[in-house]
């Protein structure tokens, strides 16, 4: 057996044990007092010198700095607004939840900092560690980013765990190069109407049948704009509007989310979508004003640090623990975003999944549900895929 896989299996129970301290204090946003505190500990307790960056992220250094190469590891913090129904002993009971798995990924960086911390001889540069705050917000990465937690990197690599996928546990699903998860933006649309009485809407311009028609309309985008070739989502998540069933209101809202791959696409869907929601508006006698927000851009893997992560999994691992993204998402691509992307606009970087939870044992809720589960026996092989990934970069070097 590969000697950092060795390592990785016997602080398994370590591991565990920082997973499930972290998994009943789920923290959120940039917000993350008392994980910051934990994290903190326990680098110090291993004689590392973490400094904080931003609000509530953490860095810390390991190596001996001999030649002027530095590698970055990249692990999130935070958890979602969602009250844990997941039957558990080690259950989150303050309204929140690490039901995106962010709990595991502190774990494995932690267990990643324990053997490098150990193996620092052995690193002829600078591993650095990430700690973030932030990532379900996408606010996170940006913020350290801000507060220089990219000076001098010269690669980046994060892992994120799956569960309820077709794949046995401990296995590592790698992209290929190039947009890996998509751009994420937000939308809300302001309809302005002319309220009146249910009996007489001749007498009245009504924002709920705008907010119909357009939610209608922005479909054609998909469908009539763009090509089938060209991924993009489009989705309206709440239509508010109107107090009974007799009065028809003064205004609608409609508020929504935008999925793309590449920039082009991007600014073509947020033109359009504001043009159509005005235009549909017009034509029904109302007035549209639409806020459309950026939220981050898409990952985006580089070849070279792909074929190296590829390489050290593949020499580490049995090969048939090494997948593709399809495994996860026909087609290669995942339609969800990740803010590492601020990440991967400045640095060669790489984006991985790790199995945590097969559906046919039982791991049946998928993320940000309140009952999701993920295998804890993942936890050493992310361990060992963060060192090996470290060590086998400068090789390359």
């Amino acid at each position: 057996m590969d000697h950092i896989i060795q390592k990785a299996r016997q602080i398994q129970d370590t591991l565990v044990t920082h997973r499930r301290k972290l998994h009943q204090m789920p923290e959120l946003d940039l917000d993350l007092p008392e994980t910051k505190a934990y994290v903190m500990d326990q680098l110090l307790a291993l004689g590392l010198t973490p400094l904080e960056v931003g609000k509530s992220g953490l860095s810390v250094t390991i190596g001996r700095g001999e030649i002027n190469k530095t590698v970055l590891l990249r692990g999130d913090m935070d958890g979602l607004p969602l009250k844990e129904e997941a039957s558990v002993p080690f259950q989150s009971t303050n309204g929140r939840m690490h039901a995106c798995g962010h709990d595991l990924h502190t774990a494995m960086l932690l267990g990643a900092a324990r053997l490098l911390s150990e193996m620092a001889s052995e690193i002829p540069g600078t591993v650095k560690l990430m700690f973030q705050p932030g990532e379900e917000t996408l606010r996170g990465a940006q913020d350290m980013i801000d507060h220089g937690i990219l000076e001098n990197v010269d690669a980046a690599m994060m892992l994120h765990v799956f569960t309820g996928v077709p794949a046995p546990s401990g296995c590592f699903i790698l992209p290929e190069p190039g947009p890996t998860t998509a751009a994420s933006d937000w939308f809300e649309i302001q309809i302005q109407g002319k309220g009146g009485h249910g009996a007489m809407p001749e007498r009245a311009v009504d924002p709920l049948n705008i907010a119909a028609h357009t939610h209608l309309a922005l479909q054609s985008l998909n469908s009539r704009e763009l090509a089938a070739t060209d991924p993009v989502v489009v989705t309206v998540g709440k239509m508010a509007g109107g107090e009974t069933a007799n009065v028809i209101p003064d205004t609608a809202l409609l508020v929504g989310t935008v999925r793309t791959f590449d920039e082009e696409t991007r600014d073509y869907v947020e033109d359009r979508l504001t043009a159509l929601a005005k235009g549909v508006a017009t034509t029904f006698r109302g007035e549209a004003r639409v806020d459309y927000r950026r939220g981050c851009p898409s990952v985006i893997t580089d070849e070279t640090t792909l074929e190296i992560l590829r390489a050290s999994l593949l020499g580490r691992f049995d090969e048939g623990q090494v997948l593709d993204f399809s495994t996860l998402s026909k087609g290669g691509k995942l339609m969800g975003s990740e803010d590492f992307a601020f990440v991967t606009q400045r640095v060669p970087s790489v984006m991985m999944g790790l199995t945590a939870g097969n559906a046919l044992e039982g791991y049946t809720f998928p993320h940000h549900h309140p009952r999701t589960l993920f295998d804890e026996s993942a936890l050493a092989f992310g361990t060992a895929a963060y060192v090996g990934f470290a060590l086998d970069w400068f090789n390359h070097q």
